[in-house]
């Protein structure tokens, strides 16, 4: 496990036309992932038992958890408890910060 990460030696994977995704640092128990989003970019919605808390780096985000949607923007967070449905729509070129526990090993399949 690397103490420290820099920014230009880890990828940057394309998940679908807008989306990337850069996996910053991970041990069993925390995950922490930058998302990159161009502007009306759409994450589907979608739960899975990890715990989520995300930081809106930059840009501006539609955040949808359950039934409730809220418009946030750089210095905003949300928290995603477990096994709730969740997704965001781009309102402005952005960075998300998610961090989940445990790590999502789907994510480094």
């Amino acid at each position: 496990m690397k103490n420290f990460i820099k920014n230009s030696d880890v990828k940057v994977d394309k998940l679908q036309e807008g989306l990337s995704r850069q996996i910053m640092g991970y041990d069993s128990d925390l995950m922490v992932v930058r998302v990159y989003f161009d502007t009306g970019t759409v994450a589907p919605t979608h739960k899975h038992f990890h715990q989520q808390v995300t930081y809106v780096e930059k840009g501006k985000f539609e955040v949808r958890i359950e039934d409730d949607a809220q418009v946030l923007e750089a210095g905003d967070a949300f928290i995603i408890p477990p096994n709730k449905m969740h997704g965001a729509t781009c309102l402005e070129k952005g960075i998300l910060i998610d961090t989940f526990s445990p790590k999502r090993d789907d994510f480094l399949e």
